[in-house]
């Protein structure tokens, strides 16, 4: 990363965040200075210690000394510590502030932008790079305020001292930011690349626990286990150049310590040689040189913290700056439902990835009420048009209205609050069957939750379990069978209570038995509802008000069942195929 673009991304982690919490910030700088005050004071003390106590021996100063020598180390201990706290706390509430806005960016991204890029990616956002951050908040400012207070007060003292000594301590300063300076640049490279991986790593341990299943029917835990080790290998291998890099600084800083401390030794004989340098004064001055040691090389080594943190920080704007078409506008006007009419107006839509047109100047009216159902080959437009109406995609052209309400320009709260979806994929949390169901209407009581669950067909199984509607059911509902989770999907659906009704292909992946229990559940859910059907399996369409055949994104054939099986030759086919 180039020097302006660091300053940019530090000013606005200082604009979004940092600014909230100066107070405890100032608290920490206040508490730095006397971290440094306390540090040079001991410095300061050997010099009065040495002649009063060794040479003069002086009997009341032999114990003030070391009284004030330990209320010096004690004011440092209890100043850092109380300074650590307040930048710790500042840290972890700003890890705290992007990951909710890390979060918040994935609730309201738009679907496109969640399926252009893997779930794996988010994950390492929200958890190494925010620790990135906060490392580089609580022990880079920290470390910063701290070591640059007590180099400044550490220096005064020895130029008090002897400016001559002063002079030539201070000559290998400049040498010790020239390599600090190129190990930073080399260190935000490598973290970059080793945030990227450990992206990667995060990306396959979520798919390979949803593939779990599949990667052992097939046999292929080797060679995902060699994948697995392919990623950690590669990760290993940039956390230790991070580390080897990291850790350069220390024998550099020794060396020049070295080259600092004999030459300070020598010249130190030659001035005490002379008479312009008292004992004293010489180990006060060692004392204080040896002090700032510490402060340099933590100085030397910041720019680290600070390559690093920037460059999480840019990975987590990138997320957060991504700008969503579907947006939650509260100055829009409510959508008001009269009948449920739904309009199609030239709509055409591409995907991110495609140019080809998954559906072209699509027209067509759905009357409130009815059921519509959409059938054709695997990338016909089906999908596209159900995703549409709830504004999961926005259109690359055309309108969608509601009771003649352009859907992109009412508040999209109040259209999804008048949609609900069961789809083939059903989603179920880790969480009790009540709540599963509750998620459709967080008001609703047990009366009503365990009503919506008789009309979907699945109160008599849930009763069953061991704890009935307090029962947990795991991760997506593994513990249930998927005739029943998609009752409960169903139950959901009923409870929200919601005008229109988008189902897709939500019979497609059961048996017969199942299938026949869902579909009555699915009478009971779309009974004088506005329905909008996906099915591949044709026979659960038999009764729909009007059919849309679609191919290759364009309607090909409308109409009901009989029609189309004796007017259109695609729909026939269709038809024919299943029956075989």
């Amino acid at each position: 990363m180039k020097l302006d673009e660091i300053i940019i991304i530090l000013k606005r982690l200082y604009r979004e965040h940092v600014r909230y919490h100066i107070k405890k910030i100032l608290v920490a700088l206040v508490l730095s200075i006397i971290v440094a005050g306390s540090t040079s004071a001991t410095a300061w003390l050997l010099d009065p210690a040495v002649k009063k106590i060794f040479i003069d021996k002086d009997k009341t100063l032999a114990w003030l000394i070391p009284v004030w020598i330990v209320l010096a180390f004690s004011s440092k201990g209890i100043s850092l510590y109380l300074a650590r706290i307040n930048v710790i706390k500042v840290g972890n509430n700003i890890a705290g502030e992007l990951q909710k806005k890390i979060s918040n960016s994935i609730l309201s991204a738009d679907i496109q932008t969640l399926d252009n890029r893997h779930s794996g990616k988010y994950i390492s956002n929200t958890m190494f790079d925010c620790f990135m951050i906060q490392n580089l908040v609580s022990t880079g400012v920290l470390n910063l305020m701290k070591d640059s207070f007590s180099l400044i007060a550490l220096v005064s003292l020895m130029f008090y001292q002897n400016w001559k000594l002063a002079s030539f301590a201070i000559f290998m300063m400049p040498l010790a930011i020239f390599f600090a300076k190129s190990l930073g640049k080399r260190i935000g490279k490598v973290q970059k690349e080793a945030g990227e991986v450990a992206g990667d790593l995060t990306a396959f341990l979520s798919e390979i626990f949803k593939a779990s299943k599949m990667i052992r029917i097939y046999q292929k835990e080797k060679r995902e286990n060699d994948n697995a080790g392919n990623i950690i290998d590669k990760l290993v291998g940039k956390n230790i150049k991070i580390a080897s890099v990291m850790i350069r600084a220390t024998p550099i800083m020794e060396i020049l310590t070295g080259f600092m401390i004999a030459g300070f030794i020598f010249y130190s004989g030659r001035l005490i040689s002379a008479g312009e340098l008292e004992v004293n004064n010489f180990f006060s001055f060692l004392a204080a040189m040896m002090l700032a040691y510490q402060p340099i090389r933590s100085l030397a080594t910041i720019n680290i913290a600070i390559y690093q943190g920037t460059a999480a920080a840019k990975r987590i704007f990138d997320v957060i700056d991504e700008p969503v078409m579907a947006k939650q506008d509260s100055n829009l006007p409510q959508l008001e439902i009269k009948k449920s009419n739904i309009k199609f107006e030239n709509v055409s839509f591409h995907y991110l990835k495609t140019k080809e047109k998954a559906i072209n100047e699509i027209n067509f009216e759905i009357t409130g009420g009815s059921m519509t159902a959409f059938v054709g080959q695997s990338g016909a437009g089906k999908s596209t048009i159900i995703n549409l109406l709830p504004r999961f995609y926005e259109p690359q052209k055309g309108n969608i209205f509601i009771d003649e309400q352009n859907i992109q320009k009412i508040s999209l709260n109040s259209l999804r609050k008048n949609i609900s979806l069961v789809s083939q994929d059903v989603v179920l949390f880790d969480d009790t069957i009540s709540a599963n169901v509750a998620y459709g209407d967080g008001q609703a009581s047990q009366d009503e939750i365990v009503s919506a669950c008789k009309f979907a067909a699945a109160d008599e199984f849930i009763t069953k379990l061991p704890n009935g509607y307090d029962t947990y059911i795991g991760e997506n509902g593994v513990r249930l069978s998927g005739g029943q989770k998609q009752r409960i999907s169903i139950a959901r659906a009923i409870l929200k209570k919601s005008p229109i009704i988008l189902l897709d292909e939500a019979t497609s992946s059961l048996d017969a038995d199942s299938e026949e229990i869902v579909q009555n559940a699915i009478t009971n859910l779309t009974r004088n509802k506005t329905t909008l059907v996906i099915a591949h399996r044709l026979s659960t369409i038999h009764n729909a008000d009007q059919i849309f055949v679609l191919k290759n994104g364009s309607i090909l054939e409308r109409g009901n069942h009989e029609h189309l099986i004796k007017n259109s030759e695609e729909y026939k086919s269709l038809y024919k195929k299943q029956l075989k």
